[in-house]
């Protein structure tokens, strides 16, 4: 199977894996319609991460000249809030009927950290499949959880069926799926087909119109957000998406917490956090960003007052402004009870 979903095939290495030689018959229409390749709400329970780099210069764009793309990116990372979602399980689907050329299995799921990359050279999709569906059209899809996929090579497959689950295999930093689509061995924005060089937000969409709406280019997202009961980590969000959430007049701690994604050098973030009477208890006002974010914590909060927290509904409001504008909110609330 083919590794050319890497990060930057500038840097990583292609390799080859259970090379088939069967070739579909049939031609397929001009242009294949994708269903999403993976079990979720797009928005709700997983995220668009990053988009195919759009620039061929060492610099980045997605389709639409923005920065959720990274240098040499060949494909669409739809991404899980947190580990404990892919712990759950979440099905990979098929995103149009073909045909199995090949796969890989059997790689564990490990977070690779830092620029140490070697450990999965020449197999940075990890565990994965490739579909092809006819007209020299194709699918990849990289980072399946080992032991999930159900799909052998020339085996059929129809769009929205099972070939496994999201997993950490391969060169990969947070739970996704990495989704490529190739024509003729060219790589295919599924968001952008035939846009022209230099364009933004033009060319055709390849997926279903269904999807569209829920598939529309956000610059910015919020992938978690809640209330803790200590200082909150990247690490700890990552791996259960919350920490110990407070629920009483007791506890040691009222943190706000909100992870984002996309945001922009220049942009300036605010968390504040209220009691029951509406009183400010607690605000994070961060520097301007000083450059583009794959993703950005933030967390607000106070130890418990000496006499303990006041019953009631405390609520967080977090705003992200750039030059004098709301780009990006979210207000979100927790309530604490009186202990009996």
């Amino acid at each position: 199977m083919s590794d050319r979903t890497t990060r930057n095939p500038r840097t990583l290495v292609a390799a080859a894996l259970l090379v088939f030689g069967w070739t579909a018959g049939a031609v397929a229409a001009d242009r294949p319609v994708f269903q999403l390749p993976i079990a979720c709400d797009i928005g709700r329970d997983c995220f668009i991460q990053t988009y195919v780099d759009a620039d061929p210069s060492p610099s980045a764009r997605d389709y639409m000249c923005g920065t959720r793309a990274q240098d040499g990116h060949n494909g669409t990372d739809f991404r899980l809030p947190s580990m404990a979602a892919q712990r759950a399980g979440v099905d990979v689907l098929a995103a149009a009927d073909g045909r199995v050329l090949r796969q890989r299995d059997g790689m564990a799921d490990v977070l690779v950290a830092g620029s140490d990359h070697s450990a999965v050279q020449n197999t940075e999709c990890g565990n994965g499949l490739v579909i092809d569906h006819g007209g020299g059209w194709e699918t990849q899809y990289c980072h399946l959880a080992k032991g999930s996929l159900r799909l052998k090579p020339g085996e059929m497959v129809k769009a929205g069926q099972p070939v496994g689950r999201v997993g950490l295999s391969g060169l990969s930093q947070y739970p996704h799926v990495h989704f490529t689509v190739r024509h003729g061995g060219r790589i295919i924005d599924p968001f952008a087909h035939d846009a022209p060089p230099g364009s933004c937000g033009a060319g055709a969409s390849l997926w279903a119109p269904a999807l569209q709406p829920g598939l529309a280019y956000r610059p910015r997202a919020i992938i978690n957000h809640g209330f803790a009961s200590s200082p909150v980590t990247m690490q700890m969000v990552e791996e259960a998406g919350a920490g110990q959430a407070p629920d009483g007049a007791d506890a040691a701690a009222l943190v706000a917490y909100i992870r984002a994604i996309g945001l922009q050098a220049g942009d300036i973030q605010l968390l504040t956090v209220k009691d029951p009477s509406g009183r400010v208890i607690a605000e994070n006002r961060a520097k301007p960003m000083e450059r583009n974010q794959a993703q950005t914590l933030l967390y607000s909060g106070r130890k418990r007052p000496q006499d303990g927290w006041r019953p009631g509904l405390y609520q967080a409001s977090y705003r992200v402004t750039r030059d004098g504008a709301v780009v990006l909110e979210q207000d979100f609330s927790v309530e604490l009870r009186e202990q009996p």
